[in-house]
């Protein structure tokens, strides 16, 4: 497994993989903090693509709350060890200065979806999502990228956004991977102290009820949590709580799917 953290020396290993036309590379993009549902992803992309890609990078221009980005979890020296045990033959480390030497003066902008659901009250947070995917994909050059379906409508976002670009990459959804007690796996997962934790496992359960919207952002309410927004649309159930854990606010969300759809829920 290369690393690299220098993109002008990516770039040029890009280009000698593009002699052999036919090579397909799979790319799997995250922020860090790696878990069995990035795991999952990079699984598909070895077993899928001849080269899989990795990409560690903490996007800040897609942050609302500064102390949500100062508290993302850090662990790159398990990340790694993490990828190449799986088999990734190349992980890139990007810096703001190499993916924003403009400044984020040019941005990927959607004007409906996004601002929905986990939009709604996180003004730019899916501009800063589609214009690093765009600057990954186009660094990387994949024909498949891979996302969780727990972010259900980043991934539809992403995927929609290729596709309106006429991007030649194939947008892979991968079911959302769980813990054994439901809790969709998340990087914030380690930020959840022992009784949010106990608390975030709820969230799952209450999303499957036969309740509807409301009725489910009352139970959670109920529980303790801060209801962001409960919405079923198009068949799918989406829901957005906070876990309040002392010193520190931990935002979860999570989807699942349904067969009626109804009326929404927002806090």
């Amino acid at each position: 497994m290369i690393v690299y953290k220098d993109m002008q020396q990516w770039r040029r290993a890009r280009r000698e993989l593009n002699q052999s036309a036919e090579i397909s590379v799979g790319f799997v993009a995250t922020m860090g903090a790696l878990h069995d549902g990035h795991a999952s992803l990079l699984k598909r992309s070895v077993a899928t693509d001849d080269v899989t890609v990795l990409s560690i990078y903490v996007n800040p221009t897609q942050f609302n709350d500064p102390k949500d980005l100062a508290g993302y979890p850090d662990t790159l020296a398990e990340d790694l060890a993490l990828a190449e045990a799986i088999g990734v033959d190349h992980v890139i480390l990007p810096t703001y200065e190499e993916l924003y030497a403009d400044g984020f003066c040019y941005q990927v902008h959607e004007t409906e979806f996004s601002k929905a659901l986990c939009g709604g009250n996180r003004p730019g947070h899916f501009t800063g999502v589609l214009t690093v995917v765009m600057k990954l994909l186009n660094l990387v050059q994949p024909r498949r990228a891979y996302f969780g379906e727990k972010d259900y409508q980043q991934y539809l976002l992403i995927k929609d956004m290729a596709a309106a670009f006429f991007m030649d990459v194939d947008i892979v959804g991968c079911e959302t991977v769980r813990e054994c007690d439901g809790l969709a796996m998340s990087s914030r997962n380690k930020l959840l102290d022992k009784p949010g934790r106990a608390l975030a496992t709820k969230f799952n359960r209450a999303l499957r009820s036969g309740a509807t919207d409301a009725e489910v952002a009352q139970q959670l309410d109920a529980l303790g949590f801060a209801v962001d927004y409960i919405q079923t649309r198009d068949g799918r159930r989406f829901g957005a709580v906070v876990v309040d854990c002392g010193a520190r606010s931990v935002r979860l969300i999570d989807n699942v799917a349904r067969l009626c759809p109804e009326s929404s829920y927002s806090g």
